[in-house]
């Protein structure tokens, strides 16, 4: 069992990662952590073979605990798991080590392929015993087939893609009311389309009880 450790400063998407990697063959997550520190602490304890790494956590950049990580010879991959689509941020995690880089949000066969082509890429490694150019050049096959075989990003329609990009925008937990004030929409159009981006896989619902207790439905990035 590849052991992997989950890093998010979310518990909620932090436990929905650590559910879907429990369903790829192969895998197991040993942990969730929610800081650099704890994933420091924990990475010294467990042992994982692989981090699946937000990139904004409370006390540390995730990629300055990568790069800290392999400074000092810790032998664990990772994958990186982030909102943040800037190049110079893709390019350090890629000069940083990382294997691969998922863009939230993002579905559980995305996440699904990218592990298993891990898994294959980690088989052939442990295989062979001579590092020939045969070698080399399939070592790095196996490791490009997850890009290949990933399934395109989801199309939203426009009002829905507005919906979910205010979303990610919000960087927490937001709900229909605030939505439909922000787009000019009703607030059951949003919610309708904050329920189905839900179902999707593309936000993480959140129940909040208030005093009448009733809950609040409130929505953040998977």
């Amino acid at each position: 069992m590849i052991k992997t450790l989950v890093v998010d400063d979310d518990f909620r998407v932090a436990g929905i990662h650590a559910a879907r990697v429990a369903r790829v063959d192969g895998f197991e997550c040993v942990g969730q952590v929610y800081s650099a520190a704890a994933a420091r602490e924990a990475i010294a304890r467990l042992d994982p073979d692989l981090l699946l790494l937000d990139i904004h956590l409370p006390d540390e950049d995730g990629l300055s605990l990568l790069r800290s990580l392999q400074a000092a010879g810790t032998q664990v991959d990772c994958i990186v798991i982030t909102a943040a689509q800037d190049l110079a941020t893709v390019k350090s995690a890629m000069t940083s080590g990382a294997v691969y880089y998922l863009v939230k949000p993002f579905g559980f066969d995305r996440l699904r392929t990218q592990l298993e082509a891990y898994r294959r890429w980690r088989e052939e490694l442990e295989s062979v015993s001579l590092a020939n150019q045969a070698t080399i050049d399939n070592l790095y096959k196996a490791r490009l087939a997850g890009i290949k075989a990933a399934a395109p990003a989801p199309r939203l329609q426009p009002t829905m893609q507005k919906v979910f990009d205010a979303v990610r925008a919000a960087r927490g937990l937001v709900n229909a009311a605030q939505i439909a004030e922000q787009l000019g929409v009703s607030r059951p159009t949003a919610q309708r389309y904050l329920s189905t981006l839900e179902r999707k896989g593309l936000l993480v619902l959140d129940l909040t009880y208030g005093s009448t207790g009733r809950p609040l439905n409130s929505y953040t990035i998977s």
